[in-house]
């Protein structure tokens, strides 16, 4: 398996490739936030049942001659490659071949802080790479601990290594299951002193850290970039006359979102699925706003959040002029959406009215203070 060698103050030049009738803006988001440099992007006309590149080795050829001539480092397809497929076109291109979701686990290992954000990524990788070791060893496995008139031949260090990371799999998941339980006893103690709760859920980069700031005061790391934020953080939130909830920001969403993330994120994601009331945090000025809507409810479905109540906040209206078409359409598909702006507080008088009538009619209507 190739790695690719970033020299100092010189960035990895990255060639993406997406499938056909597909924006590519989201992988160059990715690719920007991982420090990657974009050599260029182009969106293939179409796949084919070819079990070498997934496309023909015609087309395969002109893009592996493509990234020679943009002296790409490393080639990016915005779908999954199976491991077979991966090292066929390393040997085409002779250069690191990875896929969207080798590219969101890269994210994930950089931004992961908290011992179970990285137990997590830990987790999500090694899944990922059990059935990529074939590909990092090629045909060159070689045969370990077999002696003449032994039973069998031994092992190889394919199989070795196959067993190692099955076994740091099996002990990572039980290292991640003592901290769900320290979580689980934490939310226990929260529930003794009850307080309702609200969880902002939505697509990564919508603006929740910021609008978590903003309602309450706190100090959770922003970035213009995607998944700035991937471990949970909880803060009081104050709705009048004096009544106080509490907040959680948590980890955004994004289409595609490899199975094993979700997976392994589910503890964190948990706070959603407990919570009273989900924010659904949009942004506004995305385009692709109602489509990201679609990846954050069928996310919620997995985790089991989708019936918890819920209010649609288009967040960055500051970026618009009230009568801009976007908002418009958005106003149409979501005619019982708040809107509101991290940036200038605008429309958070409305949203804390409409979390106090919801979480008035909740369970815990009682333990509004």
């Amino acid at each position: 398996m190739f790695e690719v060698a970033q020299e100092e103050n010189k960035k990895i030049r990255a060639l993406l490739i997406g499938a056909p009738k597909t924006n590519v803006s989201e992988l160059e988001g990715l690719v920007d936030t991982l420090g990657y440099e974009l050599a260029r992007s182009m969106s293939l006309a179409r796949l084919e049942e070819n079990p070498v590149y997934g496309l023909g080795k015609g087309k395969a050829a002109e893009i592996a001659a493509l990234a020679e001539e943009l002296d790409a480092d490393i080639i990016i397809f915005d779908f999954e490659l199976s491991p077979r497929k991966q090292r066929n076109w390393e040997k085409l291109a002779k250069c690191p071949v990875i896929d969207r979701q080798e590219v969101i686990l890269r994210i994930f290992a950089d931004r992961a802080q908290t011992k179970e954000a990285l137990l997590q990524v830990q987790l999500a990788r090694l899944e990922y790479s059990l059935p990529r070791l074939a590909h990092s060893y090629g045909d060159m496995a070689r045969q370990r601990g077999g002696n003449f008139g032994a039973k069998g031949s031994g092992e190889t260090q394919l199989e070795l290594d196959n067993r190692k990371v099955r076994e740091r799999i099996a002990q990572v998941k039980r290292e991640l299951t003592q901290v769900v339980r320290n979580r689980q006893t934490q939310r226990k103690r929260r529930e003794r002193y009850a307080l309702p709760t609200c969880a902002l859920a939505g697509y990564t980069n919508a603006g929740k850290s910021s609008l978590l700031n903003a309602l309450t005061g706190a100090d959770v790391f922003v970035e213009n970039k995607l998944f700035a934020t991937l471990d949970p953080t909880t803060r009081k939130l104050h709705l009048p006359p004096n009544k106080t909830v509490l907040l959680t920001d948590t980890v955004g969403f994004i289409s595609h979102l490899p199975h094993s993330l979700v997976n392994a994120f589910k503890s964190t994601l948990e706070e959603a699925q407990h919570a009273d009331v989900i924010l659904l945090v949009l942004d506004a000025s995305d385009d692709h706003a109602e489509s990201q809507y679609v990846t954050v409810v069928s996310v919620l479905e997995e985790i089991g959040a989708a019936q918890n109540p819920r209010i649609i906040v288009l967040n960055k209206i500051d970026s618009l002029s009230d009568d801009a078409p976007q908002l418009a359409h958005l106003r149409a598909v979501f005619p019982d959406a708040i809107e509101v702006s991290a940036k200038t507080h605008d429309g958070f008088n409305k949203l804390l009215e409409k979390i106090n009538e919801l979480l008035s009619s909740s369970p815990n209507a009682s333990l509004l203070l």
